[in-house]
């Protein structure tokens, strides 16, 4: 009694259809998929901006004067 078989679930879906449209669906999904992909990388670049604050920056000495150098890494794409 307190759960749905598969044909209720099927009937949910067609009236979902029926009052949303597939292209309006489509368009949701596209735009869900987009937020997370975006979500997604917002977290790998907020990861890799952490990573080099954690070490010391290089320095060096030439002839008596020092030059900061940042380390950068290269990405693909």
């Amino acid at each position: 009694m307190g759960s749905f078989s598969i044909w209720h679930w099927l009937i949910v879906l067609v009236i979902v259809m029926l009052v949303f449209g597939t292209k309006k669906l489509r368009n949701i999904g596209q735009d869900l998929g987009g937020a997370v992909k975006g979500f997604k990388d917002g977290m790998k670049e907020a990861n890799a901006d952490t990573k080099p604050a954690e070490g010391a920056q290089p320095t060096q000495q030439v002839g008596g004067q020092t030059i900061d150098v940042e380390v950068k890494e290269k990405t693909k794409g």
